[in-house]
């Protein structure tokens, strides 16, 4: 069931109808379970039992991990935890990848091996509601969280539909207090939420899919040389789509969710205003990048050890970041792309940090530039299906294909380039601000007007929506 679909449209007015008309507070909680295993098992029902005994098991784990008094029995009990999630993840995310790296590592040894071909259906989201389960056994374990006693308010904590399948990474400890009390809307929060979604909605539907989506699909599937405008345009066509795309999903999440009564965190605070890629990382999959940072980074041991040491972290995380994206190297290679760049930036700004000139307007401006052309090259190897398009497309972009076919139309290019510029214009020009900050600032007639145009949008380009791209991870 996807957001940008009438079935969830239908769904969605159905589940806040009759939540807020039921009175009881344990029968809304039940409401949204069952609505929650709905809208998950429409995919694939039997995933939605998948989900379920994951949940079941963290539950009981993390009851083990508050029962244990030793501090090994608790690492035990842990250690299942982890082993459990990630063995589910592995399986159905990893199984054909690990059977074809084998497969190869053998052929380079003169065995020819040939592996069965697991027809694996990979679950849904099962990226995101992993972590989701797994933040609580290890919030337990560090003693930041006490077990709640109730299943069903952890199963709804992990399998609550707004941010199920694509973000953001919910965390137990931020989610199961607010299922203690039944939440009270404050003034005009319903209709925040719902303008919100709306520009979710919007961001998905007109701006990634039906002004950019096409053009970066033609570049990158195309198969001979281009020239370096038609490559550079397919790049940025993707960075703008895929912003759009999860950044919607997310802004979705958050608005439904504050239509119900809950508060998710912000996933995106204007990512490609970044100064650095230490900044890139707390404005862009912020769900993400403080998990890594939570539960990896700072037990690897943060900056707090060795230079040496904390860019090896550094690179550890992004790799591991980069293979949590997709079961594929070019996944990888934009992990470690990453962690290479905030190598990088950690050694300049030792080096430079001090010096007078470095907080000038023209170093900053400089700096951002340099992040984002940086960001966009590193998406190559994101969007390329495979090495060969990687290495075709940087070609391109770098000149050595001058004589390369130019594919897109005037159109495409004024459109990319349009798309582009005002998304750059508006994160920098809200880069230190928030949405809310913004929209209160702006006269009523102006939001309507806004609101009322983006709403004529979505539905003129409906039809050409495609499913968010965050779903296959």
């Amino acid at each position: 069931m996807l957001f940008n679909s009438l079935t969830f449209v239908v769904f969605f007015t159905v589940v806040v109808t009759l939540y807020w008309s039921i009175r009881g507070w344990e029968m809304r909680k039940n409401l949204l379970v069952v609505a929650s295993y709905i809208f998950y098992g429409a995919w694939n029902p039997p995933f939605a039992a998948l989900l379920f005994s994951t949940t079941a098991m963290d539950f009981w784990l993390g009851r083990q991990i508050a029962k244990a008094q030793e501090k090994r029995r608790r690492r035990r009990w842990l250690v299942a935890s982890v082993c459990m999630n990630l063995s589910m993840l592995g399986f159905f995310k990893y199984g054909n990848f690990l059977l074809q790296n084998f497969q190869w590592l053998l052929a380079r040894v003169g065995i020819i091996y040939q592996p069965p071909h697991l027809d694996i259906l990979l679950p849904v989201g099962i990226s995101f509601y992993t972590f989701h389960s797994l933040s609580y056994t290890l919030d337990i374990y560090r003693g930041v969280l006490r077990p709640t006693r109730s299943l069903r308010d952890f199963v709804l904590a992990v399998s609550f539909f707004p941010q199920l399948v694509a973000g953001p990474i919910v965390r137990a400890g931020d989610f199961l207090p607010q299922l203690e009390h039944p939440p009270r809307l404050r003034n005009g929060q319903f209709l925040w939420g719902l303008a919100l979604m709306t520009l979710g909605l919007f961001e998905k539907i007109v701006l990634a899919d039906t002004l950019l989506s096409g053009s970066a699909d033609r570049v990158f599937g195309y198969g001979g040389p281009l020239v370096a405008l038609d490559s550079w345009a397919g790049v940025l066509a993707f960075a703008g789509q895929i912003f759009f795309d999860f950044a919607g999903y997310s802004l979705c999440a958050i608005g439904a969710a504050l239509t119900l009564g809950f508060h998710l965190k912000d996933n995106f605070r204007f990512p490609y205003a970044a100064i650095g890629f230490s900044d890139f990382w707390r404005r862009w999959h912020i769900s993400l990048s403080t998990f890594l940072r939570d539960y990896l980074y700072i037990p690897l041991g943060g900056n707090q050890v060795r230079p040496l040491r904390a860019a090896s972290n550094l690179v550890i995380v992004m790799f591991l970041g980069g293979l949590w994206h997709g079961a594929a190297w070019t996944f990888v290679v934009w992990g470690l792309l990453h962690g290479s760049y905030l190598v990088v930036e950690r050694v300049c700004r030792g080096l430079f940090e001090h010096k007078p000139w470095a907080g000038a307007l023209p170093v900053r401006v400089l700096a951002g530039f340099a992040t984002y052309s940086a960001v966009c090259i590193a998406w190559v190897f994101f969007r390329a299906s495979d090495f060969t398009v990687a290495s075709r497309m940087l070609g391109g972009m770098f000149g050595q294909h001058p004589h390369g076919d130019a594919i897109l139309s005037t159109r495409e290019l004024v459109q990319i380039a349009s798309v582009t510029a005002g998304m750059i214009l508006m994160h920098w020009t809200l880069r230190d601000q928030t949405f809310e900050t913004v929209v209160m600032r702006l006269p009523r007639v102006a939001v309507t007007a806004i609101w009322s145009v983006m709403a004529c949008a979505i539905i003129f380009t409906q039809g050409s929506s495609n499913a968010f791209i965050y779903f296959q991870f």
